[in-house]
């Protein structure tokens, strides 16, 4: 059975942008904190980021360190891996970092971090100038 195409959100009732910039929650590490840092401040200037939102933003952080780490291992070891039996898998890092990038195109879509999610977003909020600029590295 076919779904169709996805659903026009629908104006309803403004979610109520911040006013303050949330904090970094604790559990997050080191590169998940950076992360939050360059990502919060545009959101939140952009009256992007709500409280709703921090849950998600801190996955998307979280998500973004273990690829990271992933991607880190992964040239240190090849790719691909030899087992004593003689079969050839997949590096367990490989398996990390390609679901790690799955979660995090996830919450890019839902924070509106891609072209294609801003255009979803309300257009009182994603007008041209509070569309979020992210720093660079």
């Amino acid at each position: 059975m076919t779904r169709g195409r996805k659903p026009i959100p629908r104006p309803g009732a403004p979610s109520e942008g911040l006013s303050a910039l949330p904090r970094c929650p604790t559990h997050l590490d080191e590169t998940a904190r950076k992360e939050w840092r360059r990502l919060a401040t545009p959101l939140h200037e952009a009256g992007i980021l709500t409280i709703a939102d921090r849950a998600a933003l801190a996955a998307y952080c979280q998500a973004w360190s273990r690829w990271v780490e992933a991607e880190v291992q992964l040239r240190k070891t090849p790719a691909l891996l030899k087992t004593p039996s003689g079969y050839v898998q997949q590096s367990p890092w490989l398996s990390v970092a390609n679901k790690q990038l799955e979660l995090l195109g996830r919450f890019m879509s839902e924070l509106g971090l891609t072209p294609a999610a801003r255009t979803r977003l309300d257009p009182d909020v994603a007008g041209s100038s509070a569309t979020p600029t992210v720093r660079r590295r």
